[in-house]
Protein backbone atom coordinates (compact mmCIF):
# COMPACT_ATOMS: atom_id res chain seq x y z
CA UNK A 1 0.00 0.00 0.00
CA UNK A 2 1.44 3.36 -0.96
CA UNK A 3 -1.28 5.95 -0.15
CA UNK A 4 -2.58 6.93 3.27
CA UNK A 5 -3.59 3.67 4.92
CA UNK A 6 -4.74 2.21 8.20
CA UNK A 7 -5.35 -1.18 9.78
CA UNK A 8 -8.17 -2.34 12.03
CA UNK A 9 -7.88 -5.63 13.96
CA UNK A 10 -10.83 -7.39 15.54
CA UNK A 11 -12.41 -10.76 16.20
CA UNK A 12 -15.52 -12.02 14.37
CA UNK A 13 -18.38 -11.91 16.85
CA UNK A 14 -21.59 -13.95 16.67
CA UNK A 15 -23.51 -10.86 15.52
CA UNK A 16 -21.16 -10.71 12.47
CA UNK A 17 -22.22 -14.16 11.26
CA UNK A 18 -25.15 -16.03 9.80
CA UNK A 19 -26.65 -19.08 11.46
CA UNK A 20 -23.76 -21.25 10.22
CA UNK A 21 -21.23 -19.10 12.06
CA UNK A 22 -19.66 -17.75 8.84
CA UNK A 23 -19.27 -14.00 8.52
CA UNK A 24 -22.11 -12.20 6.77
CA UNK A 25 -21.33 -10.19 3.64
CA UNK A 26 -22.28 -6.91 5.37
CA UNK A 27 -19.62 -7.54 8.00
CA UNK A 28 -16.95 -6.77 5.41
CA UNK A 29 -18.40 -3.28 4.96
CA UNK A 30 -18.26 -2.65 8.72
CA UNK A 31 -14.69 -3.91 8.90
CA UNK A 32 -13.65 -1.60 6.03
CA UNK A 33 -15.37 1.39 7.61
CA UNK A 34 -13.70 0.69 10.97
CA UNK A 35 -10.31 0.76 9.22
CA UNK A 36 -11.36 3.93 7.39
CA UNK A 37 -12.20 5.52 10.76
CA UNK A 38 -8.69 4.61 11.95
CA UNK A 39 -7.27 6.31 8.85
CA UNK A 40 -9.29 9.50 9.41
CA UNK A 41 -8.21 9.64 13.07
CA UNK A 42 -4.56 9.08 12.12
CA UNK A 43 -4.65 11.92 9.56
CA UNK A 44 -6.70 14.21 11.84
CA UNK A 45 -9.75 14.48 9.56
CA UNK A 46 -12.55 15.39 12.02
CA UNK A 47 -16.19 15.32 10.99
CA UNK A 48 -15.59 13.21 7.90
CA UNK A 49 -18.22 10.48 8.17
CA UNK A 50 -21.39 12.63 8.37
CA UNK A 51 -20.45 14.41 5.12
CA UNK A 52 -18.99 11.47 3.14
CA UNK A 53 -21.68 9.01 2.03
CA UNK A 54 -20.66 5.91 0.12
CA UNK A 55 -21.79 5.94 -3.49
CA UNK A 56 -20.18 2.72 -4.74
CA UNK A 57 -19.00 -0.56 -3.22
CA UNK A 58 -17.35 -3.55 -4.86
CA UNK A 59 -16.30 -6.66 -2.93
CA UNK A 60 -14.77 -9.97 -3.95
CA UNK A 61 -15.17 -12.69 -1.34
CA UNK A 62 -12.26 -15.15 -1.42
CA UNK A 63 -12.50 -17.19 1.80
CA UNK A 64 -14.84 -17.65 4.72
CA UNK A 65 -14.21 -16.29 8.17
CA UNK A 66 -15.91 -17.90 11.15
CA UNK A 67 -17.10 -16.87 14.56
CA UNK A 68 -14.20 -16.28 16.93
CA UNK A 69 -11.52 -15.91 14.27
CA UNK A 70 -9.32 -12.83 14.21
CA UNK A 71 -9.28 -10.54 11.20
CA UNK A 72 -7.19 -7.65 10.06
CA UNK A 73 -8.66 -5.10 7.66
CA UNK A 74 -6.40 -2.77 5.71
CA UNK A 75 -7.77 0.28 3.93
CA UNK A 76 -5.87 2.64 1.63
CA UNK A 77 -6.84 5.92 0.01
CA UNK A 78 -6.01 5.22 -3.62
CA UNK A 79 -7.50 8.30 -5.26
CA UNK A 80 -8.33 11.76 -3.96
CA UNK A 81 -10.61 13.60 -6.37
CA UNK A 82 -12.08 17.08 -6.16
CA UNK A 83 -15.12 15.85 -4.22
CA UNK A 84 -14.65 12.07 -4.08
CA UNK A 85 -12.26 9.59 -2.52
CA UNK A 86 -11.65 6.04 -3.68
CA UNK A 87 -10.47 3.49 -1.16
CA UNK A 88 -9.13 -0.02 -1.61
CA UNK A 89 -9.37 -2.59 1.16
CA UNK A 90 -8.46 -6.15 2.11
CA UNK A 91 -9.78 -8.31 4.93
CA UNK A 92 -7.35 -10.96 6.15
CA UNK A 93 -8.10 -13.89 8.42
CA UNK A 94 -5.16 -14.15 10.80
CA UNK A 95 -3.94 -17.63 11.53
CA UNK A 96 -4.34 -18.58 15.19
CA UNK A 97 -1.65 -21.29 14.97
CA UNK A 98 1.05 -19.04 13.54
CA UNK A 99 0.49 -20.37 10.01
CA UNK A 100 -0.03 -18.19 6.95
CA UNK A 101 -2.80 -15.60 6.92
CA UNK A 102 -5.57 -15.89 4.33
CA UNK A 103 -7.17 -13.03 2.41
CA UNK A 104 -10.92 -13.35 2.92
CA UNK A 105 -12.15 -10.36 0.90
CA UNK A 106 -10.93 -7.40 -1.10
CA UNK A 107 -12.58 -4.52 -2.82
CA UNK A 108 -13.00 -0.82 -3.23
CA UNK A 109 -15.51 1.91 -2.53
CA UNK A 110 -16.07 5.58 -3.28
CA UNK A 111 -17.18 8.34 -0.93
CA UNK A 112 -18.39 11.78 -2.01
CA UNK A 113 -18.27 15.04 -0.05
CA UNK A 114 -21.85 16.21 0.58
CA UNK A 115 -21.59 18.95 3.23
CA UNK A 116 -25.19 20.19 2.96
CA UNK A 117 -27.72 17.37 3.27
CA UNK A 118 -30.62 19.76 2.60
CA UNK A 119 -29.26 21.02 -0.73
CA UNK A 120 -27.55 17.78 -1.65
CA UNK A 121 -24.92 17.62 -4.36
CA UNK A 122 -21.19 17.26 -4.01
CA UNK A 123 -18.66 19.92 -3.10
CA UNK A 124 -14.86 20.04 -2.97
CA UNK A 125 -13.17 18.48 0.05
CA UNK A 126 -12.03 21.02 2.67
CA UNK A 127 -8.54 22.37 1.96
CA UNK A 128 -7.21 21.15 5.33
CA UNK A 129 -8.36 17.60 4.57
CA UNK A 130 -6.79 17.71 1.11
CA UNK A 131 -3.54 19.01 2.62
CA UNK A 132 -3.51 16.21 5.20
CA UNK A 133 -4.15 13.49 2.59
CA UNK A 134 -3.28 14.98 -0.80
CA UNK A 135 0.42 14.41 -1.21
CA UNK A 136 0.07 10.74 -0.31
CA UNK A 137 -2.61 9.43 -2.66
CA UNK A 138 -3.27 9.35 -6.38
CA UNK A 139 -4.60 12.89 -6.81
CA UNK A 140 -7.02 13.92 -9.49
CA UNK A 141 -7.90 17.49 -8.47
CA UNK A 142 -8.69 18.65 -11.99
CA UNK A 143 -11.31 15.96 -12.59
CA UNK A 144 -14.80 16.90 -11.43
CA UNK A 145 -16.33 14.34 -9.07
Amino acid sequence: MSGPCAVHRTRVEWIDTGAAGIYHNTTVVRFAEAAEAELMRAYDIPGYFPVAPRVRYEVEFEASVRFGEEVETRVELIRLGRSSMTFGFEVWRTAADGGPNCRAARGSYVTVHVPDKEKGGSAPWPAAWRAALGGRAGSDAGHAH
